[in-house]
């Protein structure tokens, strides 16, 4: 989802969290926020699309165009699926060799895609940090961001891969590279820096990850979530959770203000809360699914998980899923 429109907290009620404290005011952002919220109804409760093994890992739904985007990891191309399960280019670029994060920045027109190069994953080689943002509307092309470039102690050697991807109320965009533990941040004008890195000590590989409108991050990466200030990123800090999330993947705001954290080890999106500006976090709610899912979108109030099909021949597909 879009991150530039403030999302007023709710206030934790039995129907929704089943507890008595309170969520933060201001727990997050989305571009839904501002339309009206599309009924679930309008939707399929499973999409699947019409051919396999082009590996959406990112997922994202664009509210004003009322519109599923998936990513490519195998293609590169960035996809509409409609609700027949049909796939239409969205953004196709010769620079996009694997889209994996994509973030739909409705306020400023742009489709953000955090590119990378999954061959690393089979016939080795050194991979890529990219960002491309495209116009959400057209497709057309706005900028190829190298973000590996910003890395001052790279070496021939360094692995780099671009993970996921979202954006400020500034319109400044943050993307993560799971290999070199690097946050990069690109200005307005789409300058690139190396924002934060995870010391190697803290074995914290940076995954998903949110925009807090009180001006910091927040980072799920393998077991744990971290919280990076933006004013003060060498304090950032893991978040203390009531368990370990196995393979954090994907993290989405939900409009009620939960935070989402796809746990594609555990085949279960978990919902959570905090009341101590993300020093801490409770569990409110769990998603189960039966096939593992990489990331999610949020339609209205709902959830939808991407199964991308990685290790079968599975058909690709996006499923809505109910907390627990």
């Amino acid at each position: 989802m879009g991150v530039r429109s403030l999302i007023l907290s709710a206030a934790c009620s039995a129907l929704v969290l089943n507890c008595a404290e309170k969520t933060e005011p201001r727990a997050g952002v989305s571009s839904q926020a501002h339309s009206v919220a599309e009924p679930a109804a309008a939707w399929p409760a499973t999409i699947v699309a019409e051919r396999n093994r082009f590996l959406p890992v990112g997922v994202e739904y664009e509210q004003t165009n009322q519109r599923f985007l998936v990513g490519s990891l195998r293609e590169g191309s960035v996809f509409r699926l409609d609700r027949d399960g049909r796939l239409t280019p969205g953004a196709e670029d010769p620079e996009l060799v694997s889209s994996v994060g994509i973030e739909v920045d409705e306020a400023g027109g742009r489709l953000l895609v955090a590119n990378s190069d999954s061959s690393i994953f089979s016939s080795g080689g050194t991979g890529q940090a990219k960002l491309g943002v495209f116009d959400l509307n057209s497709g057309d092309r706005l900028a190829m961001v190298d973000l590996a470039a910003t890395l001052e102690d790279r070496t021939e050697e360094t692995v780099f891969f671009a993970n996921a991807v979202t954006v400020d109320d500034r319109a400044r965009i943050y993307v993560t590279d799971t290999r070199t533990g690097a946050i990069y941040r690109v200005d307005e004008a789409y300058q690139p820096s190396v924002l934060h890195r995870f010391a190697t000590s803290e074995a914290f590989a940076p995954n998903g990850l949110v925009y807090h409108p009180s001006g910091y991050l927040l980072v799920a990466g393998r077991q744990s979530l971290y919280k990076v200030p933006l004013d003060d990123p060498a304090s950032a800090s893991r978040v203390a959770l009531p368990e370990p999330v196995s393979g954090a993947d994907g993290v989405v705001w939900m409009s009620d203000g939960r935070l989402v954290i796809v746990a594609n080890g555990a085949n279960r999106a978990l919902a959570f809360v905090s009341s101590d500006e993300w020093a801490s976090a409770k569990l409110v709610g769990v998603a189960p699914y039966d096939v593992m899912a990489s990331t999610a979108a949020v339609v209205g109030d709902d959830l939808y998980v991407v199964h991308p099909h990685f290790r079968d021949d599975g058909v690709p597909s996006v499923e809505r899923v109910n907390f627990q």
